[in-house]
């Protein structure tokens, strides 16, 4: 098993931008240190406690300041975003990361993004942009010109050269392109799907587990549609975790802290507003209003010390049949920036030790 980061990034609504900016970066600058192997960094535009527009100006800065971390949007929002335009921009953003991007991609859940940009999500529109977005990415970085590829959403050519010198010409460092990741969330999530059928990373956002089990059934339907065989070390896990010497002060840093107060004051109850509640339960008949941070703490979080994260991520590992690698929840720490960086420091060196057993070629403990 692998450790990586996924940083929405979340900040608190009173932040400044640029403060949390610098926290995701000295943050980044951790991770690299520490040897996690990836980190993965989210794109909103209407969303106070999910701050950052553009991933790829925190992640060009980020490439400078670290050496081994592979680093990508998790993920660019491609219905908000002329395709021909991000298949440049991502492309020199390999060059830029010397081949250590990841390109994630997301098809956008907030209605609030969606009438911003006016997409129409509750028919599915965002979805349908996505595929052909990214299909058109793919053909620019891919096939020859000329083409054109007439699209429902988007037109774009690739022209032939043109008055002997103007031609398009920026293609990624990675051949034939960095590794490419999407999220899902909800139960035979069409993202997932999508992943199996496209050989892409597939990653679960943060769900009770025995929920998350439902996620490789989709990576694997979609991958029998293409004939691919899907590899459980390529699935990511993401988990809101917190590592302290002690259960007690594990519990009182994250409950009592800020993953307490961005759960309570946000993500709780937008999910109760999309009725996505459900997704956090460990039975069905639990009542939505049970559905507190402890209670999330209890049954979903991993915290405690590093014996009691090690049992617990050994539980949801063996829950859902194997995983590749554990991505961390980002949070804002920056009034504790030594709680943050020892239970980062405590997961990798003490916890990660202990989990060497398992194998996710295998789906099962070794």
């Amino acid at each position: 098993m692998e450790l990586g980061y996924f940083a929405m990034p979340s900040h608190p609504p009173e932040c400044g931008l640029k403060e949390g900016h610098d926290w995701d970066l000295q943050t980044l600058r951790w991770l690299d240190e520490l040897g996690y192997q990836e980190a993965w960094i989210g794109e909103h535009h209407t969303a106070p406690w999910e701050p950052h527009p553009s991933p790829d100006l925190l992640i060009a800065q980020a490439l400078l300041q670290t050496r081994n971390i592979r680093i990508g949007p998790g993920g660019f929002l491609l219905p908000y975003h002329h395709p021909a335009e991000l298949a440049n921009r991502v492309a020199m953003l390999d060059h830029l990361s010397n081949g250590r991007l990841n390109f994630g991609v997301a098809a956008s859940g907030l209605p609030s993004d969606w009438a911003m940009f006016n997409v129409d999500g509750m028919s599915g529109q965002n979805r349908d942009m996505t595929r052909e977005a990214l299909e058109i990415i793919l053909k620019m970085w891919t096939e020859p010109a000329p083409w054109t590829h007439k699209g429902k959403f988007w037109t774009v050519t690739k022209p032939d050269t043109m008055f002997d010198f103007l031609k398009p010409h920026i293609k990624p460092q990675q051949a034939p392109h960095p590794p490419i990741g999407v999220a899902g969330l909800s139960k035979n999530s069409d993202t997932l799907k999508l992943a199996g059928e496209r050989g892409f990373i597939p990653m679960s956002l943060n769900l009770n587990p025995a929920y998350v089990g439902s996620h490789w059934d989709s990576v694997e339907a979609g991958a029998a549609k293409t004939g691919r065989t899907p590899s459980r070390k390529d699935w990511r896990m993401v988990r809101e975790v917190f590592v302290a010497d002690t259960d007690e002060e594990a519990w009182k840093l994250s409950t009592g802290d800020m993953m307490g107060r961005m759960m309570g004051e946000y993500f709780l109850p937008l999910l109760g507003h999309f009725g996505f509640k459900d997704y956090l339960k460990h039975a069905p008949d639990v009542p939505d209003s049970d559905v507190t941070v402890e209670y999330c703490a209890r049954n979903n979080w991993i915290v405690g010390s590093p014996a009691t994260v090690t049992e617990k991520i050994e539980k949801i590992y063996q829950e859902v049949g194997g995983f590749g690698v554990l991505l961390v929840f980002g949070f804002d720490y920056k009034h504790k920036p030594e709680a943050w960086h020892n239970s980062l420091r405590l997961l990798k060196q003490e916890v990660l030790p202990r989990l060497k057993h398992l194998d996710a070629s295998v789906g099962r403990a070794a």
